[in-house]
């Protein structure tokens, strides 16, 4: 089973991350697999298992959560066109070349207290195979009159984020 996580760029540029079989570590700290290096992103964040024909993402009990088709999950077992959300990035599950049509994706996330809050998200940041570093783990919460989506793609558009080149150059 080949399994593969698409995101897309604010430019529109698709970016793959094969998942090997077995486990892969998301989070933003150096030694995991796939490093996401922003703070909205737990140090080790989720977990995702490929395994014989089943992929299932496991949230590390990180402080922002894991979001699969918009809803926060502790664990879930994926299928092709499945939305993961982690931090900022939206990635798209592709197993075996399923779903062909990729397009950047909307989301409208559920909130701890069961509020949603509806923003487009595109893709920021995300290297594959590479490694995270950054902040502590401070609690995330979410407050009535706060869209966090929309600070993160605020963010993602500052200069803040001008620093970090998340090309191939960091994929391992």
């Amino acid at each position: 089973m080949n399994v593969c996580l698409v995101m897309f760029k604010d430019d529109g540029t698709r970016k793959e991350f094969p998942v090997q079989p077995g486990k892969t570590l998301i989070g933003r700290k150096e030694d995991c697999d796939l490093r996401i290096p922003v703070g909205e992103v737990s140090r080790q964040h989720a977990l995702m298992m490929v395994e014989d024909d089943t992929v299932t993402l496991r949230d590390l009990g990180s402080s922002n959560g894991t979001y699969v088709n918009n809803k926060r999950i502790t664990e879930q077992e994926l299928d092709p066109g499945d939305h993961i959300v982690i931090g900022p990035v939206v990635f798209t599950v592709q197993i075996d070349g399923v779903p062909k049509d990729l397009r950047p994706v909307h989301t409208r996330l559920e909130s701890r207290a069961g509020r949603s809050s509806a923003t487009p998200v595109t893709a920021q940041g995300s290297s594959g195979g590479s490694n995270p570093s950054g902040a502590d783990d401070d609690d995330f919460l979410l407050d009535d009159d706060v869209d966090p989506i929309s600070e993160l793609e605020a963010l993602a558009a500052s200069d803040e984020t001008a620093a970090l080149d998340l090309e191939d150059s960091d994929l391992v």
